[in-house]
């Protein structure tokens, strides 16, 4: 290992070390259970910037301990490596070294190569495990993914959360097999060749659990504000230990667990106003720390559609979610006006525009925020922009948690998927996407009866206001049925018409990792056309000729394209084809062509 952690529980062969900071306090003592003699106190000593240090001879990996600062209560580590009784339960000792990977000549996937695959490890599976989701990486390898994307699995309160209530930012949920599970899940990936990236939060933390305060009252700010309430305090006086908790579990990730990148959980909420922000000292530091032939991604999600965040004179990043492709893609299959998806019209021009441009505002006046958002990028390549058709939030966040496909025409479906999988953009599916699963995902928590009624109401608050949703009952998602109604059931992949639409999803995968047009990524390599309302005209160019002609409508009703650009078109793949699930009626190429209503062409004109 090139790295390693500088606070927390540290194993050697003659003990641990205990590393906290805790600028505050008078003294701070660490409590180790599992000795003959019962439980043992031993006092830590202050160092410089107000850590506090101690190695205790004889504490081996499996022993517990947690902290008392000032004579207070035992407190789980703030860095814990494992919290195997839940948030409020002593941490355990972790070796990092102990486990044997196989994947030494791993070096990660580049960002052109990425398809993401983003899952809940809860509902994934039956057994929400780990170790039950290495028993699909074949299935995944085999669709065409290359990188799965694991919602956040830092520890948080019970049994089952969608992790971003979590508070034990170092400690892999004991509810999906703790830390071993984990990296026996990314060393599988790896030796199938695909890549893992986590979804890490550092913008809040959860509000059962967080005992960040009793080590230092300055992890948290009341001079900025977030949605979730005190920012987390990264630019006032003498916070680099806070700054260097966070860019450490950037570095934790990449070293110990062999992780290949990281998804930044809203990062509009991280507010910096010191010379480098949090996220650009991130991605410095932990480039710096890996090999240059190491690919590590850092992808991530903000609201501003800032380009700053992916060029090297800013945050330096890799790529950042665009949602601004999925609202135009939703408006236009569903006509949703609610909220904000009352900025976008979901026509063929602004699709068009988004779909050239990366994102669709670079300076307008946003309908919704009452101010202007974004700016041009033209300079990042289109893989930059994380692109999907759905995702945890836009499912998860409707009070019924419906995917797409339980709003829209399996041919509409079918339409949206093909524009998802031939654009230059990274391409993101949701867990099921693939077979247009039948399962919702709903919002689901397992908090105290207190914290886990006022969670309830305030969902059911939330959505009050939705015409969508005039009159109906919210799932608790307190209740037990609410967490399991969201479980994948993956017998469905096997049965009409699930089968169908995977069969579209594995074909499309197919060509775009092999035809040369689709494998070409620049921006100056395709072009996007509207035509009409509801039809987009793509055309992707690749060196040898072998151009693509893409044809797409998203409305329903008929669109005839008088005159085809030049050349001889013929038909590689049509998402009305009877293999997909589609009418079966055969269209010929010509000088016109009519879709009458969702469809996706792919034309190619073979070489002769």
């Amino acid at each position: 290992m090139h790295w390693q952690l500088s606070i927390g529980a540290s194993p050697d062969p003659e003990g641990t070390l205990f590393r906290v900071w805790a600028p505050a306090a008078r003294e701070v003592a660490v409590m180790i259970d599992a000795f003959p003699e019962g439980k043992q106190t031993f006092r830590l000593t202050r160092e410089a910037d107000g850590y506090f240090a101690a190695h205790v001879a004889d504490v081996r990996p499996g022993m517990r301990y947690a902290y008392r600062v000032d004579g207070g209560d035992p407190r789980p580590d703030p860095a814990s490596r494992f919290q195997p009784e839940g948030v409020h339960g002593w941490s355990e000792v972790v070796d990092p070294a102990a486990f044997v990977w196989s994947d030494a000549d791993w070096r990660g996937l580049p960002l052109e190569d990425l398809v993401i695959y983003e899952l809940h490890v809860g509902t994934a599976t039956p057994q929400g495990t780990f170790d039950a989701l290495i028993d699909k990486l074949d299935v995944l390898k085999a669709l065409g993914v290359t990188a799965l994307e694991l919602m956040p699995v830092a520890d948080f309160p019970g049994t089952h959360n969608w992790g971003y209530d979590g508070v034990n930012l170092y400690a892999p949920s004991r509810a999906y097999g703790g830390p071993e599970g984990l990296r026996r899940l990314v060393d599988a990936a790896h030796r199938r060749g695909l890549a893992v990236l986590l979804d890490v939060v550092y913008n809040h933390f959860g509000p059962d659990g967080n005992y960040l305060r009793e080590f230092s009252r300055d992890y948290f700010t009341d001079r900025h504000q977030t949605p979730w309430g005190d920012a987390v305090n990264v630019d006032g006086p003498g916070t680099q230990p806070v700054r260097d908790f966070f860019v450490n579990n950037v570095l934790y990730w990449a070293h110990e667990f062999h992780l290949d990148g990281l998804r930044l959980d809203a990062t509009h909420a991280i507010i910096d106003d010191s010379p480098t922000h949090l996220m650009a000292e991130m991605s410095a530091r932990v480039r710096a720390s890996l090999p240059a032939e190491r690919h590590f991604l850092l992808i991530a999600e903000h609201e501003g559609n800032d380009p700053a965040l992916i060029r090297s004179t800013g945050w330096n990043l890799d790529a950042v979610w665009s949602d601004d492709f999925h609202h135009q893609v939703r408006v236009a299959l569903t006509g949703e006006q609610d909220g904000y998806y009352g900025d976008y019209t979901g026509n063929a021009t602004d699709l068009a525009a988004t779909m050239a441009q990366g994102w669709f505002y670079q300076g307008q006046v946003s309908p919704h925020l009452g101010h202007p958002r974004g700016a041009p990028a033209r300079d990042l390549t289109p893989p930059s922009f994380v692109y999907c058709i759905q995702n945890h939030d836009q499912v998860g966040n409707r009070a019924l948690g419906e995917r797409l496909n339980h709003t829209v025409s399996l041919a509409a479906y079918r339409a949206a998927s093909t524009l998802l999988l031939v654009a230059p953009q990274t391409p993101l599916l949701w867990m099921g996407q693939e077979w247009a699963a039948s399962t919702p995902f709903l919002f689901f928590t397992d908090h105290h009866p207190e914290l886990g009624h006022m969670v309830t109401e305030g969902r059911r608050k939330e959505f009050a206001a939705f015409t969508a949703f005039s009159g109906t009952t919210i799932p608790d998602p307190q209740d037990p049925t609410t967490f399991a109604a969201s479980q994948l059931r993956w017998h469905e992949r096997a049965v009409s018409p699930h089968t169908e639409v995977l069969t579209l999803y594995q074909d499309l995968l197919a060509l775009r990792h092999s035809h040369p047009a689709l494998r070409l990524r620049r921006r100056d390599a395709y072009s996007v056309t509207p035509f009409g309302l509801t039809t987009l005209i793509m055309h992707r160019w690749a060196p040898n000729g072998t151009d693509l002609l893409i044809i797409i409508c998203l409305g329903d009703k008929p669109q005839t394209l008088e005159a085809l650009p030049r050349g001889n078109w013929e038909l590689l793949l049509d998402s009305e084809d009877p293999r997909y699930g589609g009418n079966g009626v055969t269209i010929t190429t010509g000088a016109s062509l009519t879709l009458n209503g969702p469809r996706a062409m792919i034309l190619h004109a073979p070489q002769r």
